[in-house]
């Protein structure tokens, strides 16, 4: 028996699984900030991008100046911290209410942005080897893990957030030049320019001071959460015309 507003409830999924792009470009650009922030004010170490740690690590043990093999351990480790955490929580909410689960996830992120936020409070030039600094690295390292496991998890494809290697790849490989067809060309060119764009505008808030463009990644990692509200009031609306076909 077909209930009335079915159709309309199809539509509601379409769009929900429509706003995860438009989702996961905005956290793109957040990673741009956080590689700013974490390369230029936290001493030449990545918390976002673990193959530029695993390289520094290298240049570190061969006694290259300006690197710290410390500062770019514990990134590693803060990373995958949190992306056990966010493994956690996919395996644990995912199969109960997938919006629930990315909600809880991109908030966990949005938490760990604002406590770094709150530790870089009047940081203008701290030594070397800090607490203060060291506090950043681990939470902005534990955001960025937590949320490449989502991410994963959630597995849109060309949308990994965070690197970008594959994405030229395949911009390359798959193009009309290389006898391809183009495949999601836009989004891979929007994931590109969106994450030189965060680069850029974290570069120039970084000459202000350290919490300014955490604070924009934070609140961009809010929206992105706030996003998400309303696609969980459509899956209570879904469960319930779900629950009234089987009667």
């Amino acid at each position: 028996m077909r209930v009335y507003g079915q159709p309309k409830s199809h539509d509601a999924r379409s769009s929900s699984r429509t706003d995860v792009p438009a989702l996961l470009h905005l956290f793109t650009a957040v990673t741009g900030i956080v590689d700013a922030i974490s390369y230029i004010a936290l001493g030449h170490v990545f918390t976002a991008n673990m193959t530029g740690n695993i390289v520094f690590l290298g240049f570190a043990s061969a006694g290259v100046p300006g690197l710290s093999a410390l500062r770019s351990l514990t990134a590693l480790t803060a990373f995958l911290l949190g992306a056990l955490i966010g493994g956690r929580l996919a395996t644990t909410l995912a199969p109960l209410s997938s919006n629930r689960w990315r909600m809880t996830a991109f908030g966990a992120e949005a938490a760990f942005l604002l406590g770094a936020t709150v530790a870089s409070i009047g940081y203008v030039s701290a030594p070397p080897d800090s607490t203060r600094l060291y506090a950043v690295i681990i939470l902005t390292a534990l955001a960025m893990g937590l949320r490449n496991a989502t991410v994963r998890k959630i597995a849109q494809p060309d949308l990994t957030t965070t690197v970008l290697t594959l994405t030229i790849t395949g911009l390359a490989a798959d193009s009309s030049f290389a006898g391809g067809s183009n495949p999601r060309w836009q989004r891979r060119l929007m994931s590109i320019v969106l994450m030189f764009a965060g680069a850029a505008i974290g570069a120039l808030l970084l000459r202000h001071s350290l919490a300014l463009p955490l604070v924009v990644a934070t609140v961009s990692a809010v929206c992105g959460v706030a996003a998400l509200y309303p696609n969980r009031r459509t899956e209570r609306v879904e469960a319930r015309i779900s629950d009234k076909s089987r009667e």
